[in-house]
């Protein structure tokens, strides 16, 4: 199956929220919850789509070897709030994320203390924590976004979850203000509003040449891979890859210019070690690299250049 079967189904930027129809919650209290409240979380659920089981990607080789371990599970999952995600135990940050998005439940939850602090899951030694991040241009970027998973019942407990050192990675101001949100934005904005459900994966490309700071390699490039069921009814998926590399140098951070392209989740999977199922065959791109043997690589430099 190729792109151009697939009728754009992630458009009408900025339409899908509407204010007036989302309900308002006062600004979270932050707070570390206690092993046995995160112990309830739901977490990542992969029948989230209907028709379209996604279950977790799984490391395979080597990296199935980093998996940091989680007491009482063999996956080292860590579950919040409608996401769910996995450490890499060699490098201290997620080797990826996952969470269910329901656009129809979205509710705003405003901005409260971005109080961050440890999972009391795993050893505060296995998660990259403030020393990281102070007296520098770095962002805690989100993995999961913020308002991704603030949806239902749960919005303001799953806004507090987002707020882990684990769903934190090294994103440079600009790129994590300006390029990785503004794909971010195209994401959630354009699931469309009438029940549309997505489904997105997301973490950073680990390279063993990264450069070292303060005991942490930081990640050059950052992808995201997003399942949704298309306009026609068939299971769709979609991948995206931004880099970070030409604004980092070893001496240092400077502000770089952040380039951002749509490739083939079968690329992605090459490039993380990670297998993400079924997903690359319901993926334009990857068919079409499987059918040509060439692969494909799209710079995005606005929202015309995304497809579907």
């Amino acid at each position: 199956m190729t792109h151009a079967e697939h009728r754009p189904v992630l458009r009408d930027m900025r339409r899908l929220i509407d204010p007036t129809a989302m309900v308002l919650a006062e600004p979270p209290t932050a707070r570390t919850a206690t092993v046995e409240e995160l112990s309830t979380r739901q977490g990542y659920a992969p029948d989230f789509l209907k028709d379209m089981p996604v279950p977790l990607p799984l490391p395979y080789e080597a990296l199935a070897e980093d998996v940091t371990p989680v007491l009482g599970r063999e996956d080292g999952r860590l579950d919040y709030t409608h996401f769910s995600l996995v450490m890499s135990r060699s490098r201290r940050l997620a080797l990826f994320t996952a969470v269910n998005i329901d656009s129809s439940a979205l509710v705003s939850v405003p901005r409260g203390s971005d109080h961050w602090r440890f999972d009391p899951r795993i050893d505060p030694s296995l998660q990259a924590g403030p020393d990281l991040y102070s007296r520098n241009p770095l962002d805690r970027g989100h993995l999961v976004r913020r308002t991704a998973p603030n949806w239902g019942d749960e919005a303001e407990q799953a806004n507090d979850d987002t707020f882990y050192f684990t769903n934190a990675t090294p994103q440079l101001a600009g790129f994590n203000q300006q390029t990785w949100l503004g794909l971010e934005d195209y994401l959630l904005d354009n699931a469309r509003a009438d029940r549309q459900r997505i489904t997105v994966f997301s973490g950073p490309i680990f390279d063993p040449d990264d450069r070292l700071y303060r005991g942490i390699r930081i990640p050059e490039a950052y992808w995201k891979v997003v399942a949704f069921m298309g306009d026609d009814g068939r299971p769709s998926a979609t991948a995206y890859m931004i880099e970070q590399g030409d604004g980092l140098d070893q001496l240092g951070f400077v502000f770089g210019q952040y380039r951002t392209y749509q490739r083939s989740v079968a690329r992605i999977e090459a490039l993380t070690g990670l297998d993400f199922g079924d997903l690359s065959t319901f993926d334009g791109f990857s068919n079409e690299e499987r059918d040509t043997g060439v692969r494909i690589e799209v710079e995005i430099r606005g929202p015309a250049d995304i497809r579907v």
